[in-house]
């Protein structure tokens, strides 16, 4: 029989909006609109995908800095109402679904790191099928947002595993700042909100520009 190589990491851990969501222009266009709503300067489309993957109070105050806690309210009201509008239209990247099906398969545990709330996910992964498919899930609602490390934290103490054996997969240097300040590995993928300079520069294993380089790169590598 042949030897099977040793594998590198037990725990997959997925960022969503922008990694296995294709979300990031939806998100800005809210974000944006938004901001015009409450009366504030429309943010630049970089801005506005700068602050994806944060937590939604986090967000928001780094677009639209030094509003009254009602404002933010209503900010943060109009924003939901104009990403609602959207949501139903946003699919998973071509090829997401498959390769989530093939880790599980292959042994791995998967889980989502993620700036949605619960409901949030909670709607995504059932419009997209995923139910089942992920064993365990960490919402910004849930604790401190990334890029604290709490969210990666309580998964791998769900799933006990050892940040040695546990990769983070996004799309944003905050999802690689989060992997860094739990101790875990970082992959970064430059399909989504930030460009592939800034996630270079967070010191990544590698960064992937395709779902089909991301699979490449984890049956390689994993």
């Amino acid at each position: 029989m042949a030897d099977v190589a040793p594998r590198r990491f037990r725990l997959i851990v997925f960022d969503w909006d922008g990694t296995l969501a294709d979300s990031t222009a939806p998100i800005a266009a809210a974000i944006r609109a938004a901001c015009v709503e409450v009366g504030r300067p429309m943010p630049s489309e970089a801005d506005a995908r700068y602050v994806i993957g944060l937590g939604l109070a986090d967000a928001l105050s780094h677009v639209a800095p030094g509003l009254s806690t009602d404002e933010q309210r209503r900010l943060a009201a109009h924003y939901r109402r104009h990403y609602l509008d959207r949501e139903p239209t946003i699919p998973l990247f071509d090829g997401a679904a498959q390769l989530l099906s093939d880790l599980d398969d292959a042994g791995f545990l998967l889980a989502v790191a993620t700036g949605k709330t619960r409901a949030g996910l909670d709607r995504a992964i059932a419009k997209n099928g995923l139910a089942g498919r992920f064993h365990a899930t960490r919402c910004a609602d849930e604790g401190l947002p990334k890029p604290h490390p709490d969210m990666l934290l309580a998964l791998m103490d769900r799933l006990a595993a050892d940040p040695r054996d546990t990769l983070m997969i996004g799309d944003t240097t905050h999802d690689l700042d989060l992997a860094r300040n739990a101790g875990a590995h970082g992959l970064a993928v430059a399909y989504g909100a930030h460009p592939p300079e800034g996630l270079a520069a967070r010191g990544p294993l590698a960064t992937v520009h395709s779902i089909a380089e991301l699979r490449s790169w984890l049956a390689a590598n994993a």
